[in-house]
């Protein structure tokens, strides 16, 4: 059993609160599961990540190219370091972001 299990659960909590995560330690290492409501929202990666779609569909602009393409459930898009991408909800959708 890891340790994880001793930290306590982070909650991040973004534009307004119209999009919230928790953060949590996976086999595939540090992951976020959370929700965005209906909007457009701008992120910034730090570091690699991998978003999967849980639950709606996400319209996912990554400054990489330019390019906006629809992720629906069970779908996933890699963002590299530090790029960004723009997110559009249409209605609430909910996702699990790898980090890594």
């Amino acid at each position: 059993m890891s340790n994880s299990t001793n930290s306590p659960i982070s909650h991040n909590v973004y534009f307004e609160g119209k999009v919230q995560s928790l953060g949590l330690e996976t086999a595939k290492g540090k992951a976020t599961v959370g929700v965005m409501k209906k909007g457009t929202y701008t992120f910034a990666a730090s570091s690699p990540e991998k978003m999967v779609i849980i639950s709606g569909i996400m319209e996912v602009k990554l400054t990489a190219d330019g390019a906006i393409k629809k992720y629906a459930e069970q779908e996933a898009f890699d963002v590299a370091a530090g790029t960004s991408f723009e997110a559009t909800c249409n209605d609430d959708v909910a996702y699990l972001c790898y980090y890594g």
